[in-house]
């Protein structure tokens, strides 16, 4: 059924004790200073200039500077904003939350992409509405599970790809925020492709989708559980947020066209959305050993 709301920041208590690394511009942060002194991520340098460099972070600590600094460079006053779903995510509603909160952020109104989401934003105080009322959005913030050079995108691990996908799609800017795991030369082996599908027929849909030419030798698995994550961690079939199920493809070898793969997916009847996000993404934020680097528009070229 549908996962309940957790803070992730219980997962990593220790992160909140000893604050973020973060800088204004570009500076190196001394390996001597006491993290715990560090004052929470600050305004960071556009993406052009030299790469801010962090001391070794864990993986919520990364999560939250690209979150932090999502907001910070592209979320302004009078903006309709869509907020995505996940850990990663997680970090750019409560950025927008503490803005509006002092006063930095007026006038900001926010989409949200599932209810995880939805009850993060209402406990902030974060006005909110649907595309019903907002059809045009000024910025997306989401996470992804994987990118790869073109900048074409996985989601879905989370269980929201189908309101993410409605709502990103109609943002003037979509931002990626992700920690350099998140990498990839190819999509498909470093994390399953999931599929949302109706549950009529759903083993049908499920076998289908396994014969599709462009998604030759993938292993469709049913997920079980909980619809935010594909762990298969129960005995029901999981359930996401729009009363759909979803299909987890698995990958030995990177998908050959996501292009085709995605068209392929789309016109096959029963399937409702898929998790590939090609030719979407504005820019995407990584933070990683190296630093902050940003891909995309007004950034650089793909790297990895």
């Amino acid at each position: 059924g549908r996962a309940s709301y957790r803070d992730p920041r219980a997962v990593c208590p220790s992160m909140l004790a000893q604050g973020l690394t973060a800088t204004a511009r570009t500076t190196v942060v001394s390996k001597a200073l006491d993290r715990s002194k560090l004052a929470p991520a600050r305004r960071f340098a556009k993406a052009r200039s030299s790469t801010t460099k962090t001391m070794a972070l864990s993986q919520d600590e990364l999560k939250k500077l690209v979150g932090y600094k999502s907001v910070d460079d592209h979320v302004t006053s009078g903006m309709v904003v869509g907020l995505g779903t996940g850990s990663t995510a997680y970090y750019a509603v409560e950025r927008v939350g503490q803005k509006l909160a002092s006063g930095e952020l007026k006038d900001v109104i926010c989409i949200p992409t599932s209810e995880r989401t939805r009850e993060q934003a209402e406990s902030l105080n974060i006005p909110l509405c649907t595309l019903n009322e907002k059809s045009e959005l000024d910025v997306a913030i989401d996470g992804a599970d994987e990118v790869d050079p073109a900048l074409a995108l996985v989601k879905g691990g989370g269980g929201a790809l189908l309101r993410e996908k409605m709502v990103e799609v109609m943002a003037k800017k979509f931002v990626v925020i992700v920690d350099e795991s998140k990498l990839c030369k190819g999509l498909g082996p470093g994390f399953p492709l999931p599929v949302e599908i109706t549950p009529f027929c759903h083993m049908h849909t499920l076998r289908t989708i396994g014969k599709l030419p462009a998604l030759a030798g993938c292993e469709p698995i049913l997920r079980m559980g909980s619809s935010s994550n594909n762990k298969n961690d129960g005995d029901n079939i999981a359930v996401t947020d729009n009363g759909n199920y979803i299909v987890d493809l698995h990958f030995k070898t990177p998908l050959a066209d996501p292009v085709a793969a995605a068209n392929q997916l789309k016109n096959t009847v029963g399937v409702v959305d898929h998790g590939l996000f090609v030719g979407m993404a504005y820019q995407v934020i990584v933070a990683g050993s190296d630093g902050i680097r940003v891909a995309g528009t007004d950034g650089e070229k793909a790297w990895w």
